[in-house]
């Protein structure tokens, strides 16, 4: 999918260490919200509180996720989940362009 018809945008930007990562919300008819957005180079820890599936659109990055040892590499075209109530390491490596979508 490419685009997201019949939803709600949120106009206020979430903005993250310094503005070097950025997303704007979308809401869903049917309640569910995923996030757009932008992530510069760099080094980043995230929390969750919901399940999420990072959908990476475009660029390069390396992920350490809740229980493993080893960095996963992720690039544009590749998905990765993260589950509820912990935390993950992200190293951008590149311009790095991402959906975000919160998994009930």
């Amino acid at each position: 999918m490419t685009e997201f018809n019949k939803v709600t945008v949120v106009k206020k930007a979430n903005i993250y260490f310094d503005g070097k990562v950025s997303s704007r919300t979308i809401k869903f008819a049917d309640g569910s919200v995923k996030t757009l957005g932008f992530m510069l180079p760099g080094e980043y820890t995230f929390g969750t509180a919901a399940a999420e599936l990072m959908e990476i659109l475009e660029g390069e990055l390396q992920v350490l996720l809740p229980g493993s040892e080893e960095w996963q590499s992720v690039k544009g075209g590749e998905t990765f989940t993260v589950p509820a109530n912990a935390q993950f390491q992200i190293k951008i490596l590149s311009p790095t362009d991402y959906c975000c979508s919160y998994l009930q």
